[in-house]
């Protein structure tokens, strides 16, 4: 067994790095067919941020005070970069229910007896399940703007505004993904990778204006990485609710989005391969 091993890896073409990328892909390309063979998954992913939006933009548009303001109109432009933020790290769930199902079922050790590098089979994962997210993201702008949505800013701003947020969702879905290999059940990965995303969500400045919290509160929500995504969306979309905190995120939203992501990528990455690496030991 060794000795085939070998020879297929000594066939395989391309340094290390070419190798990774190439299997990254191809556990991307298996992943995807999956949700395209199973469009439950997609629908039923679609249906709870355009829950979010109808119910947010109905139920409390006109009834908060953003900027001075209680329009409905001027809320639902506050409204739908949380919305954009809440929907792309709610798909950390998705992602650590899916490595937990693929550990349950044995798929994984399957992956482990084939020459390919350790960290593709999670690379591959994250990188499906943000052309996922970057799908409902589109669905869910043109509800938005169904809903009086709009944006003030150039088609660039716009475009930026929606990187950040696949970028924090990329980053999100590895926390996901370490979450999934270290539980035992999917349903168990699905638990815990809510349980910690409501109050990411909601102490934050995505549904109500930061500065009418209190004031210790308000320090943990302007310095929540989820914030600092919401308030560059918000920059970019050129939605009200600009927020006149002096903490540094709040003052340099887009950059510290990219410094956030970046890190929590850096750590949780680090930390899902290890795991994988232990256990398939």
């Amino acid at each position: 067994m060794s000795a085939v091993t070998e020879s297929v890896r000594v066939a395989s073409p391309g340094n290390a790095f070419s190798r990774s990328v190439r299997d990254s892909l191809v556990v991307a390309k298996r992943n995807l067919i999956r949700m395209i063979r199973i469009p439950e998954v997609v629908i039923f992913g679609l249906i709870q941020p355009i829950m979010f939006v109808v119910l947010f933009s109905y139920v409390f548009g006109g009834s908060l005070d953003i900027g001075g303001s209680t329009s409905p109109q001027v809320y639902r432009e506050f409204l739908m970069a949380g919305i954009f933020a809440q929907t792309v790290t709610f798909a950390t769930a998705g992602a650590g229910a899916g490595i937990a199902e693929d550990m349950h079922k044995g798929l994984i050790d399957r992956f482990r007896s084939l020459p390919m590098a350790r960290g593709a089979v999670l690379t591959g994962r994250t990188l499906a399940d943000m052309v996922q997210t970057a799908l409902t993201l589109l669905v869910l702008a043109v509800v938005a703007l169904l809903v009086g949505w709009r944006t003030h800013t150039s088609v660039g701003e716009v475009l930026g505004a929606f990187g950040l947020l696949l970028l924090t969702g990329y980053a999100f879905t590895w926390i996901g993904a370490v979450i999934g290999l270290s539980v035992r059940t999917p349903e168990a990965a699905t638990s815990g990778g809510l349980v910690w995303l409501f109050p990411v969500t909601f102490v934050s400045n995505a549904f109500v204006d930061s500065s009418n919290m209190t004031p210790w509160l308000q320090h943990i929500a302007d310095w929540n990485p989820f914030s600092a995504t919401v308030q560059a969306c918000r920059v970019l979309f050129g939605n009200p609710g600009v927020s006149t905190s002096d903490a540094w995120p709040m003052q340099h939203p887009v950059w510290a989005s990219v410094i956030y992501s970046v890190l929590i990528i850096g750590i949780f990455r680090t930390l899902a391969v290890r795991k994988y690496r232990s256990a398939a030991a």
